[in-house]
Order: structure tokens, then sequence, then C-alpha cells
């Protein structure tokens, strides 16, 4: 071929540049024949593999190297031999599994031993299936592949085992049995082996049998911790209890992470849910709930929360939250040993559970309006006295000498106190008694904070709005304007008329703004009756057609008293007008019988006595009393006490007179259901006017929805028939439940 080649080219450069000679034509012969395979090549080469095969499965030593037996197996595939062998290789494998799975049958009845065999089995099979796959590689990556429904080296091993282990049931029973027994073991207590467990459930999920395990295992649990449940939870207190649930519900999570697959877990911890919390559930709220949030223990609430949480037992928690709200709520609201106390107490109660709210129940939006309803309803079981207390409450805080606290506390403490005052219905109350406080902190000057007050009167003003806080900002104009009159009042000449050593303030008061009070007759001393008299004369000259009242009761003084010669034997004296009038008596006199004082001071007799006892009975004895005693009767002789003495330059006398009393608490509180009549027959009419003909039900139904303060329907009633004789209502003729308007 090479000559024939040498030859063209040599032809062709002798006529270069001459005429072009006809080419030679060159033909090429192929043999068609296809090589023949050696007649037993197929058998001979699955004799070896099949000796390697075996030796594999017998875990001896194979005859030939890796890559003669991977040449093998790839000049069959070439050969489109690779199905025959496959079924071949399929047969051999299949052989000898059934003859491993055969041996388990009659294996021990110990079950941990048992289970090591079976393990050892399963580890024997992995491994040789792993290398059996190593040396049929090739067919694996080529006739497998391309080959509809024919399964992996790999998957075939696995069906095989699996198809085997079918045939014995028995084995795969004891194989379960044997993995639940030491789950069991584990769960009292006992060590296991979790690396066997682990690599037994890993075999069970590779053949896919884990799911009937599963079962078994789910309905082993139920059994488990349905007994164990009902144990503990007899023995054990629920903090503890909870504790426990605790702990399993870790132990079984750390079993899934070390040996059960994780698709087992939420049924796992659903069982564990069911058995140790949604089956005891009612023992646990019960038991714990009110103990735990009246020993504020928040973590253990913490833990009950979240556990109770798991088992959707919110609303248990919350029906058992509010009745315990409730329950000691209304004991501390309805105890009147601790009346005075009260507040205090709901305070720190609203405190500490909304602190438990915050910390234990994760600030709960369902129980935070169930704290809310119950506070509605706890302060509201008894009418009124809640609303005077808060009252009271606030004036102590607003008024001086009380706890030294910054500006910053009182607010904190004056909003926790309006979180109670939103709860109350009878507003009017709070109003009434608020007001009362406010007038004598005001011309008492006792007020802490002229700021702190007008907080106060804003944050009611905002909750209330402005009509609820008219008169309470009134009051404090009257105290602005009555400063302006005195600097004008101490300029004037009438003023100026006057003697020195004695003076005057005087508070003029708006009468619809200020609390109504009683008159108190009483004979001013002269000393005290020509600055009465100078101030009204320069004031009506101001203001013509104005009438002036004074309120006694109201008035407090400082004077100065001399017991004995020396710097040591004068002091000041705060009192009220009313003691005031009496120890100036005794300028004129040392001694005075109780008749003597009534006549030159012509108070009432009963504020005369214990104005009287407030100078001679108390601690500070400015009087003596003769004959000794704590109260005041005709005929007792009173004595100026030159004896007295105190460290103190300035002395307050306590004003029994001051003191509130049933009496006057109770005159506050009727002025307040007098006023609630007036408004009850207001909304009558106002309605009827609108609506000129209305059912009695219907009547009611609005009323309701109009008042603001309680009201029972009786109550209505009695004003509706208040209002039918007084002609502004009648009842319908035909129908006697139908009210009509008169115009």
């Amino acid at each position: 071929m090479e000559t024939g080649l040498g030859g063209a080219r040599g032809g062709s450069m002798r006529n270069m540049g001459s005429n072009k000679a006809p080419a030679k034509k060159l033909t090429i012969s192929l043999k068609k024949e296809k090589p023949k395979l050696p007649e037993m090549f197929e058998e001979d080469t699955w004799q070896k593999l099949q000796q390697s095969v075996r030796a594999v499965h017998n875990e001896e030593k194979i005859g030939q190297s890796y890559e003669e037996l991977y040449k093998a197996v790839e000049d069959l595939c070439i050969h489109k031999l690779g199905q025959n062998l496959y079924v071949k290789l399929q047969a051999e494998c299949e052989e000898h599994i059934k003859k491993e799975i055969a041996s388990l049958v009659a294996q021990t009845a110990d079950a941990v031993l048992f289970l090591e065999v079976v393990e050892q089995c399963w580890q024997t099979h992995t491994k040789q299936m792993s290398l059996i796959r190593s040396i049929f590689l090739y067919l694996d990556r080529t006739y497998v592949i391309q080959s509809c429904n024919v399964c992996s080296l790999w998957a075939m091993g696995l069906q095989l085992f699996r198809k085997h282990l079918d045939l014995a049931p028995e084995v795969i029973n004891k194989c379960i049995q044997g993995i639940l027994s030491l789950i069991h073991k584990e769960r009292i207590g006992d060590m296991v082996n979790r690396t066997l467990l682990r690599s037994l459930l890993r075999m069970l999920s590779a053949l896919q049998l884990y799911p009937q395990f599963e079962a078994h295992f789910l309905d082993a649990t139920d059994g488990f911790y349905r007994e164990e449940g009902n144990a503990k939870i007899q023995e054990l207190d629920v903090p503890t209890y909870l504790v426990y649930v605790e702990r399993r519900l870790e132990e079984e999570g750390e079993r899934v992470g070390h040996y059960l697959e994780l698709q087992t877990r939420k049924p796992l911890v659903g069982r564990l849910d069911e058995q140790l919390l949604e089956v005891h559930m009612a023992a646990i709220i019960d038991r714990g709930l009110e103990p735990l949030m009246a020993d504020n223990r928040v973590k253990d609430l913490q833990r009950m929360y979240s556990l109770l949480g798991r088992v959707n037992a919110l609303q248990p928690v919350r029906t058992a939250f509010t009745a315990y709200v409730k329950r000691a709520g209304v004991e501390m609201v309805t105890n009147e040993e601790r009346e005075k106390e009260m507040v205090q107490d709901l305070l720190d109660f609203k405190a500490k559970l909304d602190y438990l709210l915050e910390e234990a129940f994760d600030a709960n939006e369902e129980l935070s309006h169930s704290l809310k309803d119950a506070f509605e309803f706890l302060i509201n079981v008894r009418q009124n006295k809640p609303a005077e207390h808060i009252a009271k409450f606030v004036d102590v805080q607003l008024r001086s000498g009380g706890k030294g606290v910054s500006e910053q506390e009182l607010e904190t403490v004056l909003d926790r106190v309006l979180t109670l005052f939103r709860y109350i219905q009878g507003k009017d109350v709070f109003e009434a008694f608020f007001k009362k406080d406010l007038a004598k902190r005001l011309l008492l000057n006792k007020s802490a904070s002229v700021d702190a007050e007008k907080s106060m009167i804003s944050k009611l003003k905002q909750e209330c709005g402005s009509s609820f806080t008219n008169k309470l900002e009134g009051m404090f104009k009257d105290m602005e304007l009555s400063r302006d009159i005195m600097n004008f009042y101490q300029d004037s000449s009438t003023k100026k008329g006057i003697g020195a050593s004695s003076d005057i303030a005087v508070h003029v008061l708006t009468t619809g703004y200020w609390p109504a009070y009683p008159p108190a007759p009483l004979k001013l001393p002269k000393e005290l009756l020509e600055h009465q008299e100078s101030f009204e004369k320069f004031y009506l000259s101001k203001h013509h057609g104005r009438r002036l009242t004074w309120q006694n009761s109201l008035a407090h003084c400082s004077i100065k008293a001399t017991f004995r010669p020396g710097s040591q034997g004068r002091k000041e004296l705060l009192v009220s007008l009313y003691q005031a009038a009496i120890l100036l008596l005794f300028n004129n006199s040392d001694v005075m019988t109780f008749e003597e004082v009534a006549t030159a001071v012509g108070m009432e007799d009963k504020e005369l006595r214990v104005t009287l006892q407030s100078l001679a009975c108390s601690k500070t004895k400015i009087l003596s009393k003769n004959p000794k005693g704590r109260d005041v009767e005709d005929g007792d002789v009173f004595t100026f006490n030159g004896k007295f003495d105190s460290k103190q330059l300035r002395i307050k006398v306590n004003s029994i007179q001051l003191k509130e009393t049933q009496e006057e608490n109770e005159k506050t509180t009727e002025s307040v259901f007098q006023d609630r009549q007036y408004q009850v027959d207001a909304a009558v009419v106002r309605v009827m006017k609108a609506r000129k003909t209305l059912s009695h039900t219907l009547l009611i139904s609005e009323l309701f929805k109009q008042l603001k303060f309680p009201v029972t329907p009786a109550d209505l009633k009695k004003r509706i028939e208040s209002l039918i004789d007084r002609e502004y209502l009648e009842r319908d003729k035909d129908t006697p439940s139908v009210y009509n308007y008169l115009a």
C-alpha cells in the first residue's frame, strides 16, 4: 500500500507542468466476518465470578484479583450477556441469604444475644453486598441502568433479605420484641447498648420494616407512660410531677437522636403529651395552679404553662386563673378587718399578677383579658366601698408628711391606682370622696405637691373626660384667685386699719365647685372677728351682689403660747379654729367650767366635746381636765396647763374633728345616691322625650346603656314610678307595660 502511494506521488511529480494523466482507482477490501466467542466463554467466566462470590459469602480469600474480576464482568456486559449475569448473581445471593436467615430461626431465646446475632448477620450481609457490588460494578452501571424494572445490586440484596425475613416472621417478631425490651429497660434506668439498637433500627429502616416496629413501639410507649403517669400523679406534688414530665420528654428526645428515626419524634411526643399531660390535665391545674400562683413560683408556673400549652390546655388554665384571681380578690375586698389596707393589698396583688403574666405566662393576651375581667368583677363585688377607699388611698399619697418618695415614684403609684380606678363601675362615688379630700388638702395646705395634684386630675380627665374633672379644676382656679385677692387685700386701706398682732388668710370658694359643708356656729374671738369683718367689707366692695358664707369647720390657726417665762416656755401651736377659739378664752381666765366654755364659743355640743377632748385628753395636753378621764362630761373643769413642755417649738395639736367619721362617709355616699336619682330621672325623661312611647323592657335596656354607674332594675322602676307620680310619664291605657311621654 505504501509502495502504491509512493508511485503515485512520483508520477505526480514527473507530470508537473505537463498534461494531466487519468487517476488510478484504489480499492481497499475489509473482511466482514464477526469474531466468534469461545464456546465456553460465558460458562467459564461465570464460573470464575461464581467462585469469587462464594468466597465472599464464605468469608474466604478471593482467588483472582479485583481487576481480573471487574474485566470479566465487563466482557460479559459488552457481549450482551448482562441479563444472564444478573439473574445468575441474584440466584447465588438468594441461596446464601436464605441459609443465613434460616440460621436465625433457631437462635438463642435470650433477647440481647439474639439481637446481637441478628445485628452481626446484617452487618455481614451489608459488608458482603458492598464487596460484591464493587466486583460487579460494571454490571450495575450499564445493564441495570439501561434496563427497566431492574433494581441495583444493593437494592437486590435488600429485597432478598426482606423476602426471606418475611418468610420467617418469628425472626422479625423476636427482633422487634427484643428491641422494645431493651428500650423498656433503658426507660426504667438500666444501661443498654445504644449502638446495637441504632444498628438494628437502621436495618429495619433499610428493609422498610421500620413502620411495623414503630407501631409496636408507640403502643408500648402508650402502655408504659399510662401506667407510670397514673402512679406519679398520685405520689408526687404537681411541681415535682411537671419536672418528671419535662425530664421524660427530654429523654425521649434524646432517644430519637441516638437511635430512633426522626419521623418517630412527632408521634412519640404526642403519646407522651397524651398520657402524661392531657389525661391528667384537670388534676395538674386543680392541684397546681392556685398554690403556685399564691406562692409566686415563677419557674414552676413557666413549666406548667409551657407543658400544658403542648396539649392546647389554655382554656382550662384561663378558667382556673380567672377563678383564683376572683376568689383571692373578693377576699381582699370583703375583708372588713383590713379595709384600710384594701387598696394596697389590691395593688400588690395586681402587681404580682402582672409579673406572673409577663414572666410565667409569656404575656398571654387571653390571660391578660381574663385578668382584666376578673378585677372588674371582684372590685365591684362590694359596691361603693372600693371606690371610697381608692379615693382615700390617693388622698394619703398626695398629702404631705407621708412616706418620703420621689416625684417619679409618686407618679408610678398614681398610675397603678388609676388602673384600679378603671375597673370601678361607680366612679361617681370615687369622685365625691376625692373631691372632699382634695378640698381638705387644698384648704389645710396638706398637699405634698401641687404638680402631683394637677397630674392626678389630668389623668382623671384623660380617663373620664372633662365633665368629670370640671369641678376639680375649678377648685384649683379658686385657690389661685384667692391668692390674688389676698394680695390686693394686704395692700388695701381696709387691711391697714387692723392691728398688727394678728393676721388672716382667706380662701374664697365657688359654691358649685366645692363640697357642701353644713353650717358650723361659732362665736369668734374679738381678735379674729375684726379681721373677718374687714375682709368681708373689702371683698363685697369689689364684688357687688355676692354673698360670703364663712366655713368655720375648715379654718385653722397658728397661735403663740407662753406656758412659763423664758424661751423654752414659748411655743407655736398649730390648731383648728375651734381649738383656737377655746384656747383664746384662757387669756382672760386660767380655769373655766364646761358650761362657761360652751356659752363663750357657742359651738354645737358634740363638736365642743371632741374639741375639748383633743386639748385636754390627748398626748398634747394644753389644758388639764378635772376630773381626769377620756370623755368630756358636763361639769368638768378645764385649767390652762402651765406645766406643759415639749422639745418642739412648733406643735401640731391633732384635731379630732378633722378625722373622717363613719357618719361623714355615710353622708357623702348618700349624696352620691341622691345625685344618681337625679341622673336616672334625667335619663328617663331624655329617652322618653325622644321616643314618646316605649315598653318597660326597652326603656330599662336603654337606661342601662346610658347610665355609667351600677343600678338595678328595681331602682329604675322606682324612679319611673316617681316620674309617673310627678306626671312626666303615664302608663298606656290599653297596655300597662308601655309608657307614654307627657309633654
